[in-house]
């Protein structure tokens, strides 16, 4: 018998068609009409359609990830449900399939879909996305192991993926650990995998936790103003592995003092952000303070795992935590 899938619209580029009296794509298209689209889904699995928005992935906020997340859980605990596909515009993909990894507990594959290019291009790519999506949510050797970002023939795990161009459809890489699999035809090929954290499920996300981005000669009245706004947690991100400009520790210092938690992430790509220059400002003497180390996460998925662990604990000891388990996979 043939899987049962959900698909989950929410709209973005895959969603969107040109409009030329605005000059520009727009969102245009039903999950149901995404889904009408590829004929071929038909000989992999049952399909249901829910309709939960239909905006540009930019307009996404945290609450909206939240009852997105909600509303797969519910989907997943239906008996007569294999898998979830989400389709998802690509601009904050990498944050809301963040998002439920954390969030869900680790069971029925949970896929992620998006595309570089509408349905109007001369060669869409994602038609091609959700079909490998399906047969990804379809395989029994993809339960257990957390959301996944299904794109351009490649599966990642939702922890470990970014965007990182902005207009290829080779876009989504894991830079520290490459893709869990692949999708070729009708087979998948998969790669040993790694235990999922805890899930985080809080009722209610904290206040604020803003990103500050650090760079050279900053101006330190914006550090000032993070200050004033009284955040409940806050992610810098800065150089190599974790490091910071040496005046900008006070403000750092003065944060701590008023019990904001701060993570440092990295503005580079790949690797690992660690407590390994002991300089002022270096991320040894940051840690010694009390800041987190990101570790492999950037700085958008520091603020989503941020979030989600405020919303359950403001523990600093408890929330590294949250941050070691992400570090390295573990067979």
């Amino acid at each position: 018998m043939r899987p049962r899938l959900v698909v989950v619209s929410t709209g973005g580029t895959i969603a969107m068609r040109y409009d030329p009296k605005k000059k520009g794509d727009v969102p245009a298209v039903t999950g149901q009409e995404l889904v009408e689209a590829v004929p071929a889904l038909t000989g992999i699995a049952s399909l249901d359609v829910v309709e939960f928005s239909n905006i540009p992935s930019f307009h996404m906020t945290p609450e909206d990830m939240l009852r997105l997340a909600r509303e797969v859980d519910a989907l997943r605990n239906r008996a007569d449900v294999d898998g979830i596909i989400v389709t998802h515009g690509t601009d904050t993909l990498e944050e809301s399939a963040f998002f439920l990894d954390r969030y869900l507990p680790s069971g029925k594959p949970v896929c992620f879909a998006g595309a570089m290019r509408t349905g109007g291009h001369a060669a869409p790519d994602g038609p091609y996305n959700i079909l490998s999506a399906a047969r990804a949510a379809s395989s029994p050797a993809l339960h257990g192991q957390g959301v996944l970002v299904v794109m351009n023939g490649e599966i990642h795990a939702a922890r470990y993926v970014t965007k990182t161009h902005t207009s290829s459809v080779a876009t989504f890489a894991s830079p520290l650990w490459g893709p869990l699999g692949y999708v070729e035809d009708d087979t998948i090929l998969v790669r040993p995998f790694c235990s999922c954290p805890a899930p985080l499920r809080p009722q209610h996300l904290p206040g604020a936790v803003p990103i500050l981005k650090i760079y050279t000669g900053m101006d330190l009245a914006l550090l000032e103003a993070v200050c004033n706004m009284k955040p409940a947690g806050l992610v810098l991100e800065g150089f190599g592995r974790g490091n910071f400009p040496a005046d900008i520790v006070p403000w750092i210092r003065q944060l701590l003092a008023e019990g904001v938690i701060v993570v440092a992430a990295s503005r580079v790509p790949a690797g690992r952000t660690l407590g390994l220059y002991a300089a002022e400002g270096g991320g040894a003497h940051l840690h010694n303070l009390g800041v987190i180390c990101s570790n492999q996460l950037n700085s958008q998925k520091s603020r989503i795992l941020l979030l989600l662990a405020l919303g359950l604990n403001r523990d600093r000891e408890w929330i590294a935590g949250c941050f070691r388990e992400n570090e390295v996979p573990q067979n």
